[in-house]
């Protein structure tokens, strides 16, 4: 082998290990609970990382996802332009999977959403709480974060008690879905993440 063929498969090595910073892949590996979690075709766009299945965040992205990026860009191509939408982010495992005591700890809730928009990648809607990325403690492991897509029925628009609001720790989604009348999920998504300095 030549040195200019060398160079050549050392730049597609580089180039490829960048293109999976952008796609869905990792080393390391999801149960068979957190794989089957994924179903819908919701999609999410981080700026460097794109997200349509399940997964593990990379390594080389925790510390971005979590403290650098915005709120990711959403799209379910499928939704019915005619329908409004509920759309939440939410922590199943906090502090820690092993000791979920501040379970379903709420990252983001947004109401409202035509669907319209939805299919062209716009989550616009009435926020109810604002975006707040994933960032699990140091030293609790791997985190599920779980994005979930209701249908909102007409003419009620959700919104939080005052206790709700008041923390975003213990929130019972499921008292949330039934008191509105939520349909769904008809799409969920997820990605497992820890704390990028562990």
């Amino acid at each position: 082998m030549n040195s200019s063929t060398i160079c050549l498969l050392a730049l597609a090595c580089i180039l490829g290990t960048h293109q999976n910073v952008r796609g869905t892949t990792t080393r390391e590996e999801l149960s068979l609970e957190d794989k089957d979690f994924c179903n819908g075709g919701l999609e999410l766009r981080y700026p460097g990382l794109d997200i349509s299945s399940c997964l593990v965040i990379p390594k080389d992205v925790r510390e971005r996802i979590s403290m650098e990026w915005a709120a990711p860009d959403v799209q379910l191509t499928s939704a019915d332009q005619k329908k409004n939408y509920v759309f939440m982010m939410v922590d199943p495992d906090a502090p820690s999977r092993a000791n979920p005591t501040r379970s379903y700890w709420r990252h983001w809730l947004l109401v409202d959403i035509k669907g319209s928009r939805l299919g062209l990648g716009d989550v616009e809607g009435t926020v109810i709480s604002e975006y707040a990325g994933p960032t699990p403690p140091q030293g609790t492991g791997f985190h599920r974060y779980q994005f979930l897509l209701y249908e909102q029925g007409a003419g009620q628009v959700p919104k939080l008690s005052e206790q709700e609001g008041s923390s975003r720790g213990n929130w019972d989604l499921q008292a949330f879905v039934e008191k509105f009348g939520l349909v769904g999920p008809v799409a969920s998504l997820q990605f497992l993440t820890q704390n990028y300095k562990d």
